[in-house]
């Protein structure tokens, strides 16, 4: 049986200093090698062109991995303090599970199909991680409530309270701007038609992904509450496969 209470809480806190490292890292790249402007690109520009759309992929990916990790273990976590004392249905409680799923898919979407090759499946994958991870960080919300004062205490509760509705404020009008902009290039001039829509759109991304992340830090004490066991077992169907020529 294999025991993660040691490292269980550093989970969130690796998830988010790898997701910002990505897209720090390739913004650097893409301003440097001037395949984006410097002034507030999409996140997903600074991860379209070579070399930096293979780094891009590469650290999302692994970031939507860990996302789903820690989705799962507080899924788990709601469901093991359930079974104590059921304080939130456990409806709820899946359908968060799964929405941040469908997050970290839109995610993996985004760093596959690069704006430029796909938009089509690249809004989808947007759309889905921006739209389901909000979705999530207000159920989330929710269940906090519920769970007071027994899973965290009221300053958790009212930093995610805060986080999830700056990421609704701000998610609006990211798809509103966006569509409106009209157009999809990663250069633009100040004086593009669209260009005030291109940048409000732009900064509210970056707000929206930042949310995500210092939402996930929140989770860290709770972590250290509890410790996640891995067991293996045989089936039965096969255990005689396996101990017949032991015992002969």
């Amino acid at each position: 049986m294999c025991c993660l209470k040691p490292v269980l809480h550093i989970l969130p806190i690796f998830l988010v200093i790898w997701s910002c490292a990505g897209f720090i890292i390739t913004f650097i790249i893409a301003v440097e090698r001037r395949d984006v402007v410097p002034f507030i690109p999409f996140i997903s520009d600074t991860g379209t062109t070579p070399p930096e759309s293979c780094v891009f992929g590469l650290l999302i990916n692994i970031s939507s991995f860990l996302g789903a990790f820690t989705i799962y273990i507080r899924y788990k976590i709601l469901q093991t303090l359930n079974e104590a004392n059921p304080l939130v249905k456990s409806r709820l409680n899946c359908v968060a599970f799964l929405c941040g799923l469908l997050a970290c898919l839109g995610m993996c979407i985004v760093a596959n199909f690069q704006e430029t090759a796909l938009r089509v499946a690249h809004d989808i994958g947007a759309l889905l991680a921006f739209g389901m991870g909000t979705v999530y960080l207000i159920l989330q919300a929710v269940i906090s409530f519920k769970m007071l004062p027994l899973c965290n205490d009221r300053w958790a509760f009212g930093f995610r309270v805060f986080i999830a509705a700056l990421s609704v404020l701000v998610f609006f009008p990211m798809i509103a701007c966006y569509f409106v902009s009209g157009e999809s290039k990663l250069k633009w001039d100040p004086m593009d038609k669209g260009y005030g829509n291109h940048v409000t759109s732009a900064l509210c991304e970056w707000i929206v992904a930042f949310c995500f992340n210092f939402f996930f830090l929140t989770y860290i004490k709770e972590f250290q509450k509890f410790t996640l066991r891995i067991k293996t077992e045989l089936h039965p169907d096969f255990q005689n496969d396996v101990l017949t020529p032991i015992l002969s």
